[in-house]
């Protein structure tokens, strides 16, 4: 039995540069991943399929549309004869909430395989495999923290990021990815704006404040319970910045240090019992 963590990913900046003419949004974000994510096991010995457990295990189908199962059949149209076996998902992240989840899974999956078979990661079969499966999932696959650009097939080189306790919160709202690209309302074939530089290292969290999320706007319109997430961050002590993560509806609120951040997600789950609220460590 071979087995993976598959981290939430959180985008700490994201800038929308514009729509290409082929309607694809030009974007740049800084990606950071969590101390918490789903997991993911394979079982070499049994039939090829899936089975999903965990608390948000409920919302998801096993069939060849998940893309587990999605990264598994890519993998294998590029190495042929490949082993496969059953995979088992334990969800534990929402669904569609902003925070890569699908991505992660898939990319958890593309890491198993190549485990299963020998093959590195770096290796051009699994790099062009995780490009065809969905445009986060080449980020995902090791899962580093780095600079993403285009529609993500532009990977900067990994970043060495300092520690950032945060809290993680989903206010239990469906927000499509496409409805937010949609509601933000560029037209195709515009022009396209150049990224703004991000300080990293020490000037790292005033760089941060400088720079946002342009998914943001659209995403309070469709789903005012984002508003309504991002105030309760920010009220709470100690949170020096408190955004949208991805597409929504996942907030971050980024603080000093962990023991601050797990006395805000405490108060945050025990004000609002509905909402999925975690402690933890972006790195």
């Amino acid at each position: 039995m071979l087995a993976t963590r598959a981290p939430a990913k959180v985008n700490l900046t994201l800038e929308v540069l514009g729509r290409r003419a082929d309607g694809y949004h030009e974007l740049s974000s800084l990606v950071a991943f969590a101390g918490i994510g789903d997991r993911l096991s394979l079982d070499p010995a049994a039939s090829p399929g899936l089975a999903i457990a965990g608390p948000f295990g409920a919302g998801l189908d096993a069939g060849p549309g998940n893309l587990v199962l999605k990264a598994a059949d890519v993998f294998v149209a590029r190495v042929p004869q490949a082993r496969l076996g059953r995979f088992t998902l334990d969800k534990r992240l929402p669904i569609a909430s902003g925070i890569g989840g699908g991505s992660a899974d898939a990319a958890a999956a593309l890491r198993l395989l190549a485990r299963l078979n020998g093959i590195q990661l770096d290796d051009g079969a699994v790099r062009d495999a995780a490009r065809a499966v969905g445009a986060d999932v080449p980020v995902c696959l090791d899962s580093k923290a780095r600079l993403m650009e285009g529609v993500g097939e532009r990977l900067g080189p990994p970043l060495h990021l300092p520690r950032l306790a945060a809290v993680l919160v989903n206010p239990g709202v469906g927000l499509p990815t496409a409805s937010v690209f949609t509601a933000l309302g560029l037209p195709p074939g515009g022009p396209l704006r150049e990224a703004a530089p991000i300080e990293l290292g020490e000037g790292l969290p005033a760089s941060l404040q400088r720079h946002g999320n342009d998914l943001e706007r659209p995403a309070l319109r469709l789903a005012p319970a984002v508003g309504e997430t991002l105030d309760a961050l920010g009220r709470q002590p100690g949170c020096r910045l408190a955004r949208m993560s991805g597409s929504g509806a996942t907030c971050f609120g980024l603080f000093g240090d962990r023991p601050a951040a797990e006395v805000a997600a405490r108060a945050l789950a025990s004000a609002h019992p509905a909402w999925w609220v975690r402690a933890t460590v972006l790195r």
